[in-house]
C-alpha cells in the first residue's frame, strides 16, 4: 500500500462561506494497480488526486503516503516526497519549450543532485522505455501530442517513483495516441507501479483496474463489471 485516506476531505474559506471540495473518504492506493479516478469537470477528482500528491493538506482526516503522516509533514518535506516518491503526468505535458526531451526528462534528476553520467544513463532508459529514445534531442514543438505525452511519462518516471499521478493524460490526443499512453500506464503498473489516472472520459475504463468515481465532492469506489458501455458523467 502506498497511499490511505481515513476521513480525509478538503474545505476551502471564500469569504465568509466554505466551500467543499471534496467530502471525507475512505481509500488505499496499492502498488502493481492502476486507478481510474473518473467524474465530471468540478467533481472534486483533481483534488483528491492533489492530495495524494501532497500538493495540498487535507482539511481533516489522515493521509500516509509511503507511510509518512503527510499532515504533519512541513512544506520542505512534503516536496521531498513529492520529489523521491511521486511523478506526475500532466493533460498540457508541462515540458519547457527551449529543452529538448533529454533535457526535459533529466530535469527531476538534476534537482535530486544526480552525477550527469548516471543521470543521462537514467534519463536515456526512461526514454527507451516509451519508445521515444531516438527522438531525445527533438524539441516539444517536434513532436506530436503524444509523444509530447510520452516524454511526459518518461520524466515522470525517470526518478523510479512508487506512486505515477496522471491528471487526464488522454485529454488532448487522437484515439491511437490514447491507446498506446494508456497501454504504457497499463505497463507500469503491472510492473509494481500505483498508477492513478484522473479523467471525464469513460473509454478509459477498460485500462483500469479499480475505478473511484467523484461527483459533487463525493469520492466512491465502483464495481468495474459492465461499466465499459454504460457508465457515463454529467
Amino acid at each position: 500500500m502506498i497511499a490511505k485516506l481515513t476521513g480525509v476531505g478538503k474545505e476551502y474559506q471564500v469569504g465568509d462561506q466554505t466551500i467543499v471540495a471534496l467530502k471525507p473518504v475512505d481509500l488505499e492506493i496499492h502498488e502493481g494497480q492502476l486507478v481510474l479516478i473518473i467524474g465530471p469537470s468540478g467533481s472534486g477528482k483533481t483534488t483528491l488526486l492533489s492530495l495524494l500528491g501532497c500538493v495540498i493538506y487535507p482539511s481533516y482526516g489522515q493521509l500516509y503516503v509511503n507511510d509518512l503522516f503527510v499532515n504533519e509533514l512541513s512544506q520542505k518535506q512534503l516536496a521531498s516526497l513529492r520529489l523521491n516518491t511521486i511523478g506526475f503526468v500532466f493533460q498540457s505535458f508541462n515540458l519547457i519549450a527551449p529543452l529538448n526531451a533529454m533535457d526535459n526528462v533529466l530535469m527531476p534528476l538534476q534537482l535530486k543532485g544526480i552525477s550527469n553520467n548516471t543521470a543521462k544513463k537514467m534519463a536515456e532508459d526512461a526514454l527507451n522505455l516509451v519508445g521515444m529514445l531516438d527522438r531525445k534531442k527533438s524539441l516539444p514543438k517536434q513532436l506530436s501530442g503524444g509523444q509530447q505525452q510520452r516524454v511526459a511519462i518518461a520524466r515522470a518516471l525517470v526518478t523510479d517513483p512508487k506512486l505515477i499521478l496522471c491528471d487526464e493524460p488522454t485529454a488532448s490526443l487522437d484515439a491511437s495516441s490514447i491507446s498506446t499512453v494508456m497501454n504504457e500506464l497499463v505497463a507500469l503498473a503491472k510492473q509494481g507501479k500505483a498508477v492513478c489516472v484522473v479523467t471525464h472520459d469513460p473509454r478509459l475504463i477498460s485500462y483500469a483496474d479499480r475505478v473511484i468515481k467523484v461527483d459533487g465532492g463525493q469520492a466512491t469506489e465502483i464495481a468495474k463489471e459492465g461499466l465499459t458501455n454504460t457508465f457515463s458523467v454529467h
